[in-house]
């Protein structure tokens, strides 16, 4: 089985097309793991409740973890709690290409 950080580096090139940045550097997915059953399970958020993309995104993201052998089915949940937020959520790199200085 895979660790977070393992699952985290295999859906770190689905990229927000948006934003332009990776959606493990802007800090979408809440949690991800593994079970025994080689299901990977994603909760993750949108930059906001209605993007239109997210569709695409989640495709991405299930791509990117299916593409493996070693995971057999992908369970993603879309969850708005809490709010996505970049001050708090994204990498410092991010932090500073969107311009939040802290």
């Amino acid at each position: 089985m895979y660790s977070r950080e393992e699952l985290l580096e295999k859906i770190e090139p689905v990229i927000d097309p948006e934003l332009g940045f990776s959606i493990v550097d802007l800090g979408l997915v809440y949690e991800i793991y593994q079970d025994e059953q080689w299901t990977v399970h994603v909760k993750m958020t949108l930059t906001s409740p209605m993007c239109p993309i997210g569709p695409q995104i989640g495709r991405s993201v299930e791509e990117a973890l299916l593409a493996d052998s070693h995971i057999s089915e992908v369970d993603l949940k879309w969850v708005f709690s809490p709010p996505w937020d970049p001050k708090t959520m994204a990498s410092e790199e991010v932090k500073w290409e969107l311009g939040i200085y802290e």
